[in-house]
C-alpha cells in the first residue's frame, strides 16, 4: 500500500486490497473513498466487497467512481460531500491515485491557491498542470 498524504486530512493511493483496510484504519483514517469503477478491476475488488470489508474494519465507505477521461462535476460534488461528512481523515484510491488527486484539487478550487493545489499533487507524482484553467474557473465561481 502506498499512502500519499495530500493534506493531513486527505490521502490518495493506487488500488488497495481487502487486506489493506485494517491498516488504513490503524493509520488513523475514518473514511475510504473508492474512485474506481468496477468495470476496471477484478471482481474481488468490486465496490460491494470493499464496502463490506471497510465497514467491518470500522471505516466509513463511499463509492464515487470516476471514469478516466470522463470526470463529471457530479463526481466533484460527491467527493466534496463525502469529505465534508467524514468523521476524520479520508483515504481515497483509484488505479494510481491520479483521479483521486484530480477530484480533490477540483473540490479545493477557491479554497486553496491553484499553485498550491498543483504543487501538492506534483510532490506525490501527479501532474495536474493541464487542469489549471478548470481549477481557476471553479475558483472564480466561488468568489
Amino acid at each position: 500500500m502506498d499512502i500519499r498524504p495530500l493534506t493531513p486530512d486527505y490521502a490518495v493511493s493506487p488500488q488497495i486490497g481487502l487486506e489493506d483496510l485494517a491498516a488504513i484504519r490503524a493509520a488513523g483514517f475514518a473514511m475510504v473513498i473508492d474512485n474506481r469503477p468496477d468495470a476496471e478491476i477484478p471482481a474481488e475488488l468490486h465496490t460491494d466487497g470493499m464496502r463490506r470489508a471497510a465497514l467491518a474494519a470500522g471505516l466509513e465507505f463511499v463509492a464515487n467512481p470516476v471514469i478516466g477521461g470522463a470526470l463529471t462535476m457530479q463526481n466533484v460534488a460527491a467527493q466534496a460531500e463525502a469529505m465534508a461528512q467524514a468523521g476524520g481523515p479520508v483515504f481515497a484510491y483509484c488505479a494510481s491515485g491520479n483521479r483521486c488527486s484530480i477530484v480533490w484539487a477540483l473540490t479545493q478550487a477557491g479554497r486553496r491557491p491553484v499553485d498550491q493545489l498543483i504543487a501538492t499533487a506534483a510532490r506525490h507524482g501527479y501532474n495536474l498542470e493541464h487542469l489549471r484553467p478548470q481549477i481557476e474557473m471553479l475558483a472564480a465561481r466561488k468568489d
